[in-house]
């Protein structure tokens, strides 16, 4: 079996004004859809975040592994270092989010490539992972500071009747009260066990607040706070002293491997990050250190779906806890996930995901269930889902019709509040 081609469509799906460390959402999240063909009619799918950088690399790449054997996954990981060399850690930014490109190229590939080794083979992708330990990957509630409405072309007043999740979804959610609410509608809908709490975005003391609330309305639910590294360390050691018995875990409250250790001395909540320990070349030093106790892998960050069940391993080995950070995607990630959390053996929290807040999907079906929190693992062959083609257009449209080529949520902030700018520290 040969790749012949590689498809790059960019979609724009669209996404609520949530507030976080760097800014707020943008009406429209970007994702990028690969389908790799091959010379014997089999298509295979992954999906990545969406930037113009990301998809001229993925263009640029295309050239290189047409011709390989999708089994060939070690051949075709090889190929891409040796074009694009190893981004540094220096490259993921300051910003909350990565902003490393070889990553995602990489991860693009590698789960096309799975996508069609199991179906070739008639097996599920977990099958191809080492096969499943749960049927049922749990999830958290993932809950956001955001001002009214709901992004893309739907705003509140289209939709008066709304109620339950349809309705918190396009509500403000800037108070405790309105975050009780909030986590109210979602868990209704979805059956969630645990709450997440984007943090960053408002004074340390309101956003302490809202997780009280939180516990308060929820007290039997694990709780977790995440200020995307925007905190000192004095900060997070005097909050930290109040929260102590009430998280699960603190995430990325202050920023870097040095001042995460910093921070442990002085508290006894597990810290956790998708910031300060984000590929393997970080991996000795967090060691050394003893900067987390979890890491929140994104095997779009990690370069794929069996890198990560080998970051897996090596948190098993060293006594850290795993689990998965998320971002604004829809069903191929997401089906990608659950896979992965299906055959990770050390999986030792709900995983996150956004997937809530995104109303838009380009699988056949529409948007994948969630049964008391949790999602099952398909047993279809590959990962489990379909393009739907009419929907896949659609969204296209919205990307050339939404004219952003890349996240910035500096900018978006700036609209709400003139004069606004990111700061890598800011309380």
């Amino acid at each position: 079996m040969k790749i012949t081609d590689i498809k790059i469509t960019p979609i724009a799906v669209s996404d609520p004004p949530l507030l976080n460390a760097a800014g707020l959402h943008a009406p429209y999240a970007l994702r990028t859809i690969i389908e790799i063909e091959t010379d014997i009619g089999i298509t295979g799918l992954s999906e990545i975040p969406g930037s113009s950088g990301a998809d001229e690399a993925l263009a640029e790449a295309r050239d290189a592994v047409i011709g390989l054997d999708p089994f060939h996954l070690s051949r075709i990981m090889q190929t891409i270092t040796q074009q694009f060399g190893k981004e540094t850690r220096a490259e993921r930014g300051l910003s909350p989010w990565d902003s490393r490109k070889i990553v995602h190229v990489q991860s693009a590939l590698e789960v096309a490539c799975l996508d069609i080794i199991g179906k070739d083979t008639g097996r599920p992708v977990v099958d191809l992972l080492g096969g499943p330990v749960r049927e049922q990957v749990p999830f958290s509630a993932y809950l956001f500071f955001k001002h009214r409405g709901a992004g893309g072309e739907l705003e509140f007043n289209t939709a008066p009747k709304a109620t339950g999740w349809a309705a918190a979804r396009q509500a403000e959610g800037l108070t405790p009260e309105q975050m009780v609410a909030q986590a109210q509608g979602m868990i209704e809908e979805y059956g969630f066990r645990s709450i997440k709490l984007k943090g960053g975005a408002l004074e340390p003391a309101q956003e302490v607040a809202s997780i009280h609330a939180l516990h308060k309305a929820f007290p039997d639910a694990p709780l977790r706070l995440d200020p995307n590294a925007i905190w000192k360390v004095e900060t997070a050691v005097k909050w930290a002293k109040e929260l102590e018995g009430i998280l699960e875990y603190f995430e990325d409250p202050v920023r870097g491997q040095e001042n995460m250790a910093r921070l442990k001395k002085h508290t006894s909540i597990p810290l956790a990050t998708n910031m300060c320990t984000t590929s393997f070349e970080d991996l000795p030093s967090s060691i050394a250190l003893g900067s987390e106790d979890i890491i929140l892998s994104d095997h779009h960050f990690w370069g794929g779906l069996k890198a990560s069940i080998e970051l897996s391993r090596i948190c098993e080995t060293f006594g850290r806890g795993m689990s998965m950070h998320s971002n604004s995607h829809v069903g191929i990630s997401l089906a990608a996930m659950v896979h992965l959390g299906a055959a990770a053996r050390h999986l030792t929290y709900a995983l996150d995901t956004h997937y809530p807040w995104q109303e838009d999907e380009v699988i056949v079906g529409g948007k994948m269930k969630f049964e008391e929190g949790a999602v099952t693992v398909s047993r279809e062959p590959g990962l489990g889902v379909e393009l739907d083609r009419t929907e896949l257009a659609r969204l296209h449209e919205n990307y050339k019709r939404c004219g952003l080529t890349h996240r910035n949520d500096e900018i978006e902030m700036q609209k709400v509040e003139p004069g606004w700018k990111f700061a890598a520290v800011r309380w």
